[in-house]
C-alpha cells in the first residue's frame, strides 16, 4: 500500500482515520467479517449456490478495522525471528519471495517438430519431448476453455495441440484446424514489431555489429579527455569552459571541444568523392531541428512501468485512451549482448501509434551504442533515458537517479545518443536524490543545451520513494525553466480532478503510473471529465481482455498461460486498491488513502477488494482455470498482501 504522512490513529471530522478513504457506513465491515463472507461465498460457489451478482446482506454498523500498519523497525526478539538459518536477515518480498517459474508447471512438453508439423526432429532419438500425440494428450492438463482467442482472432493457433484451449481447433484425428479465410485476411500484417532478429542476435553475441556513428562520437570524447589531461599536467587552465557547481561538487558544462570535433568529421565526410547520384542522406546528417518531430503537448502518457507495464497491459490502457506508451525499462548492456528477455521489452503492438522505449545505463559508450542499435533495428517514435530509477541495483552503479549527480557523464550520454538517433530523445528524472536537496531545477536548463526533446519530472526524490505526496509546486517551477521544451509532470494522479489540478501548473502534459495500475480506465475519465462508477462485471471484462492479450503475447500453452497468470496476479496486487465510486462518501479517491475493509455491492466486487493473495488467485482461476499443484505467489513489489 501507499505510505501516508498521517498516523492511523489520528481522527478526522467524518469519523474515519486519516489516511483512510471515506466510505459510506453501510458498506463498512471488519476484517473478520469480510473474510468470513468471502470464504462462505467461495464454499457456496463450489456447491453451485451462488452467482456473481449475489449481494451481501449484512454490513457492519461500526467503522472498519484498519489493515495492520507496517512496522518500520523490529524489536530485537522479532528481529531474530526474521533471520534465516544462516543468520542473514530476510530482505523483503522482492528478494526472498517464493517464486516458481512458469516452466516448472509443464512436466513434459510436446516436441516442436510435432507442433510445427515437421517430419523430422532435430534431436532425433535424444529428444526428451513427446512425439506420440496420443500419449501426450493422455498426460496433458485439462483444457481451460472451449474457445481459443488466438484461433478466433488469427484463424490459426501456432501452439496446436499444446494449446490449453486445443478443443477449439483440434480435429477428431488430432490435427490442428486452420481457418483459411481468417489467415488470408491477416496475411502480410505485422501485429507486433521490434522482435529480435536471430541473425542480429548472433552478431551481437559475436560482437560483430558495427557502430560507426557511436565510434565517431566516442572518438571526440577520448580526444577531449586527452587534451584536458595534458592541460592539467602543464598546469594550464581551460578558459573556454564555463562551469557551475552542483550540490554534489561536480561540474555542469557543455563539451565544446566534442562539438568541434564532430563538425570537423562531418566536413571531412562531405569531401569524400562518390560515384552516381547523391541524395541528402548520403552527405548530410540530420540536424536536431530536422529530426522526426513528435507532438507531446496535451497528451496522456502511460509511464514505463517495470513488470506491470508489459505489452498486454499497454494494449488495455491504449483502449481506454492513453496517447503515449513506453516500453519497460531495458538495461543497455543486456540489449547490446542480445538477450532475448531484454529485447522483449522493446516490442510494440500495432495499436501503439505513439510509442517509445526506455533505456538505462551509466556510461556514454554503452548508451550511445545502444541508441544506435535501437535506431537501426527498431521502429520507435522516441527514446527515453531513465535517470529517475531509485532501486539500489541501478543507483549504486551510477545509473537511474545516480546520473543526476554525475552531470558530466549525463551530458556525454545525452549528446552521444542525440548524435546517433533519428528520433527525439527524452529524459525522465526525479526532483533529486536527497529529500531536502532538489537539483532538478539546476539540471533542466543544462539539459535544454544538450538537446533533450522532452523532460518528465516525478515530483519526489529518490529518498522519498512513494512516501509523502508529489511536489507539484516544484514541478510547476521546473516547467517554466524548461520552456519551450515540453515538461511532463508525474505523481499522485488517480482521477480527472487530480489531472485538472496538475494541468493548472503549466506542464505540457501528465504522465500516469500507479493511477493506471489501480484503474486503467483513468484515461477515459480524464478525457470525458467524469468519475466512472464501473461495475465489477466490467472490471472482470477488462481482466479477461488482459488475459486474452497475454495468451496472444506469451502463448496459450501451459508455459504461456502460467506466465500470463503471474503478470495478472502482479497487476491484481494494485487493482485491489481501487474503491468503487458508488461506495465513496467523498469523491474522488485519493492515491494516498488506503481502503478500509468494506463489502462490495456484489460478491465479485467484494472479492476484487481483497488484499489477500489467495483471493487474487481465485480471480485468476475464473479466467485461466485452476492453478497447478504447489502453486505459490507473492507480488514483486511490497504490497500489503498477507498469507
Amino acid at each position: 500500500m501507499e505510505a501516508v504522512a498521517e498516523g492511523p490513529g489520528d481522527k478526522v471530522a467524518d469519523g474515519a482515520a486519516k489516511g483512510t478513504a471515506s466510505i459510506k457506513s453501510k458498506f463498512l465491515t471488519t476484517k473478520e467479517k469480510f473474510h468470513e463472507f468471502l470464504d462462505s461465498k467461495t464454499q457456496d460457489s463450489k456447491e453451485g449456490k451462488v452467482s456473481d451478482n449475489d449481494v451481501p446482506n449484512e454490513t457492519a454498523e461500526t467503522s472498519a478495522e484498519e489493515p495492520e500498519a507496517k512496522k518500520l523497525k523490529l524489536d530485537p526478539e522479532e528481529n531474530n525471528k526474521s533471520r534465516k538459518p544462516d543468520g542473514k536477515r530476510v530482505r523483503g518480498q522482492n528478494k526472498s519471495r517464493p517464486h516458481m517459474k512458469p516452466t516448472t508447471y509443464d512436466d513434459k512438453q510436446l516436441c516442436l517438430s510435432v507442433i510445427q508439423e515437421n517430419k523430422k526432429c532435430f534431436y532425433g532419438e535424444k529428444c526428451k519431448f513427446f512425439h506420440d500425440v496420443a500419449e501426450y494428450m493422455a498426460n496433458k492438463p485439462a483444457d481451460v476453455g472451449e474457445r481459443c482467442y488466438i484461433y478466433d482472432t488469427f484463424g490459426k493457433c501456432q501452439y496446436s495441440l499444446s494449446c490449453r484451449f486445443a478443443k477449439a481447433h483440434t480435429s477428431p484425428d488430432l490435427k490442428n484446424v486452420v481457418n483459411e479465410e481468417l489467415v488470408k485476411a491477416r496475411e502480410g500484417r505485422t501485429v507486433v514489431k521490434n522482435s529480435l532478429d536471430k541473425d542480429l542476435q548472433n552478431r551481437l553475441r559475436k560482437r560483430s555489429v558495427s557502430f560507426k556513428k557511436s565510434a565517431e562520437y566516442l572518438k571526440t570524447i577520448s580526444k577531449d579527455n586527452k587534451e584536458k589531461t595534458e592541460q592539467q599536467g602543464n598546469g594550464e587552465a581551460c578558459a573556454a569552459e564555463i562551469s557551475t557547481e552542483n550540490p554534489e561538487g561536480e561540474e555542469l558544462h557543455a563539451s565544446g571541444a566534442a562539438e568541434t570535433q564532430l563538425q570537423v568529421s562531418e566536413e571531412k565526410q562531405n569531401l569524400v568523392k562518390t560515384v552516381g547520384p547523391l541524395t541528402d542522406a548520403d552527405i548530410v546528417r540530420l540536424r536536431p531541428c530536422e529530426k522526426k518531430q513528435v507532438d507531446f503537448k496535451d497528451k496522456l502518457y502511460l509511464a514505463p512501468l517495470t513488470t506491470c507495464g508489459n505489452l498486454p497491459f499497454r494494449r488495455v490502457c491504449k483502449r481506454f485512451g492513453a496517447d503515449i506508451t513506453c516500453g519497460e525499462m531495458a538495461m543497455c548492456t543486456n540489449l547490446l549482448q542480445g538477450q532475448q528477455s531484454e529485447w522483449a521489452l522493446l516490442k510494440r503492438h500495432e495499436t501503439e501509434d505513439l510509442f517509445g522505449v526506455q533505456v538505462e545505463g551509466c556510461f556514454p559508450d554503452t548508451m550511445t551504442r545502444c541508441a544506435e542499435l535501437i535506431n537501426n533495428n527498431t521502429e520507435v517514435d522516441f527514446v527515453d533515458i531513465n535517470s529517475g530509477c531509485p532501486i539500489d541495483l541501478v543507483y549504486k552503479k551510477g545509473g537511474g537517479c545516480g546520473l543526476m549527480t554525475r552531470s558530466r557523464k549525463f551530458e556525454q550520454i545525452v549528446r552521444g545518443m542525440n548524435y546517433v538517433l533519428d528520433v527525439p530523445l527524452t529524459v525522465k528524472i526525479r526532483t533529486g536524490v536527497q529529500e531536502k536537496c532538489s537539483i532538478a531545477h539546476k539540471l533542466i536548463p543544462e539539459m535544454k543545451k544538450w538537446g533533450v526533446s522532452m523532460i518528465t519530472l516525478h515530483g519526489r526524490s529518490r529518498e522519498q520513494r512513494y512516501t509523502k505526496l508529489a511536489d507539484w509546486d516544484y514541478i510547476n517551477t521546473c516547467s517554466k525553466l524548461a520552456s519551450p521544451i515540453p515538461l511532463f509532470g508525474n505523481g499522485d494522479i488517480l482521477s480527472y480532478e487530480d489531472a485538472m489540478k496538475a494541468r493548472e501548473t503549466g506542464v505540457s502534459g501528465i504522465m500516469i503510473a500507479r493511477g493506471a495500475l489501480i484503474k486503467p480506465w483513468i484515461f477515459t475519465e480524464i478525457k470525458e471529465r467524469r468519475d466512472w462508477d464501473i461495475s465489477s462485471g466490467e472490471r472482470l471484462d477488462i481482466l479477461r481482455d488482459f488475459t486474452n492479450y497475454g495468451l496472444e503475447h506469451w502463448g496459450s500453452d501451459t508455459r504461456g498461460l502460467e506466465k500470463t497468470r503471474n503478470f495478472l496476479l502482479e497487476w491484481l496486487s494494485f487493482l485491489c486498491r481501487y474503491i468503487p465510486v458508488g461506495l465513496l462518501e467523498r469523491v474522488p479517491q485519493r492515491i494516498n488513502e488506503r481502503p478500509p475493509y468494506y463489502m462490495g455491492r456484489d460478491y465479485l466486487e467484494s472479492l476484487m477488494a481483497s488484499q489477500h493473495v489467495g483471493d487474487w488467485v481465485k480471480i485468476s482461476e475464473m479466467l485461466l482455470g485452476p492453478v497447478p499443484k504447489n502453486f505459490n505467489f507473492l507480488p514483486k513489489h511490497k504490497a500489503n498482501a498477507y498469507k
